[in-house]
């Protein structure tokens, strides 16, 4: 595929929180332009929209291409991520990273067109792409002559109306690893309390995907009871996700049977589950709820983990507690072999479509039978919620005895 004339330039960058697709989709789109387009220029701006809206970037030198596969073994993003909202005006007067008074799209478009960039791939969650929807539209209202195209990178699996994000299997299946090690401390004290807290603000995707990808695990493994070896104290126990309401009561009393059975309790539990309640209590008591600079709030402060814990410990009899969290673990793996396929289809994709002049966020539309195509940043939005009735979390519930 030849290069569009008017494409001389084009810059890079990820944003938002970590995810096992970054470093590999980086890599995918320089090889892919050095494969259709070589003579088109490369850039990226450093931790995001902080380095758009600061000036710094990197240029991708014909060396850089020549390994841009390495790219592909590792996580963590080689050109660093931040979040920035560009409109949060307040948050970003106070960063430092505009001057008061400042439009930060007019500043972020009009660096973009002092750097000579025809084409601007970010690669993030809703948030970063909900950004870059504000950025187009703002470019596209005051005659920028850019185009913009997205990649969907989130754990959660939540961006609307896209089937499946960059590097959310990845996520379940290093979660799943996590799990193994962590609910062996079953083993370290009598009536042991252990909850594995999976990252999921909204959506329970991953701590669904998360907890069946290790149940797999513990059905394939070989178990020796007779030395108390047993498939039960390995065992998921419950499974709680933002989108299934959760009684707790009813709970205590199935728990307390699983605990009296097995000498242990297992929960898998979504970061985002029984948020709305922990809320409650603390403005209840007049304390201030953290939010971050998208207006979420600050779930490592209020700790769900914990608050289940105490929840559920004496109505079960736990002797002991352990919280984990394997959410900093899982983003930032290197991608696996199924997030790799779906990397070079979409980083492809992407690359292609920007040399067309086509802006959106490349993903497999829900609403167009599962089409590869630049989905329209209208469209896109976060907040998709996990159907907890689907097939293979009801059976894995139903296995379980979860209700």
């Amino acid at each position: 595929m030849a290069a569009d004339k008017s494409v001389r330039r084009v810059a890079l960058l990820t944003a938002g929180g970590l995810a096992p697709c970054l470093s590999s989709a980086v890599g995918g789109l320089i090889e892919r332009y050095t494969e259709v387009a070589p003579d088109v220029e490369i850039i990226a701006y450093l931790n995001g929209y902080h380095g758009l809206l600061s000036g710094r970037h990197v240029e991708v030198t014909p060396e850089v291409r020549a390994k841009a596969a390495l790219l592909h073994k590792f996580g963590g993003s080689p050109i660093g991520n931040s979040r920035v909202k560009l409109t949060n005006t307040a948050d970003l007067v106070k960063r430092g990273l505009i001057a008061d008074g400042q439009n930060a799209l007019q500043v972020a478009a009009e660096r973009l067109v002092a750097d000579g960039v025809d084409v601007l791939h970010t690669i993030g969650g809703d948030d970063t792409n909900t950004t870059a929807a504000d950025l187009a539209a703002y470019l596209q209202e005051h005659d920028y002559d850019l185009t913009v195209v997205g990649l969907p990178k989130t754990i959660d699996n939540d961006v609307i109306p896209i089937r499946q994000s960059l590097g959310a299997w990845t996520a379940a299946e290093q979660g799943a690893l996590f799990a193994r090690n962590v609910i062996a401390e079953h083993s370290s004290n009598p009536r042991m309390l252990v909850v594995h807290e999976v990252m999921g603000r909204n959506c329970g995707w991953l701590t669904a995907a998360t907890a069946a990808e290790y149940r797999k695990w513990v059905t394939a493994q070989e178990w020796n009871p007779g030395i108390g070896l047993t498939a039960g104290g390995w065992d998921v126990h419950a499974v709680y996700v933002p989108e299934a309401t959760i009684d707790l009561d009813a709970e205590a009393e199935r728990l307390k049977a699983v605990m009296d059975e097995n000498d242990c309790v297992n929960i898998f539990l979504s970061e985002g589950a029984g948020v709305p309640s922990i809320v409650a209590e603390m403005e209840a008591r007049g304390e201030d709820v953290p939010r971050d600079p998208f207006g979420h709030v600050k779930l490592d402060t209020i700790n769900p983990g914990a608050w289940f814990a105490k929840q559920f410990a004496e109505r079960i009899g736990a002797e002991k507690t352990m919280v984990q969290k394997s959410g900093y673990f899982s983003r930032s793996a290197a991608a696996n072999e199924r997030d790799l396929e779906l990397i070079k289809q979409c980083t492809d994709y992407a690359v292609d479509a920007a040399l067309r002049g086509e802006s959106g966020v490349v993903g497999h539309d829900e609403d167009r039978g599962d089409e590869l195509r630049a989905i329209e940043f209208p469209r896109i939005a976060g907040g998709k919620e996990f159907d907890p009735s689907v097939d293979w979390f009801a059976t894995l519930l139903s296995d379980i005895g979860q209700a």
